[in-house]
């Protein structure tokens, strides 16, 4: 990929955050990021939320549509969301 091809990217995998508009999904660990080798191809990130939810988001700084600009937040407190999301799996699991 040349170096005009490359995506700015907003979240790396083990990243923590919440959503300004949407508090009620809690906090979200990011699984997953996927970048497109096709010029102009999307990047994603697959975020795991404390509802239980794994929700798609664009990861492009410089698309329009990244999820940065519709209120996606890095959280700064690194380990609470891991733990918390830890504990909540492991109950699941039983």
């Amino acid at each position: 990929m040349g170096e005009a091809e490359r995506k700015r990217l907003f979240l790396r995998v083990g990243d923590e955050v919440s959503h300004d508009g949407y508090q009620q999904w809690g906090i979200g660990v990011v699984v997953e990021v996927m970048t497109s080798s096709v010029p102009g191809g999307t990047c994603l990130a697959r975020v795991r939320f404390q509802d239980g939810r794994l929700r798609v988001f664009n990861n492009d700084m410089d698309s329009e549509s990244c999820c940065y600009y519709f209120g996606l937040r890095r959280y700064w407190n690194p380990s609470h969301g891991v733990n918390v999301l830890r504990s909540k799996f492991f109950s699941l699991k039983g």
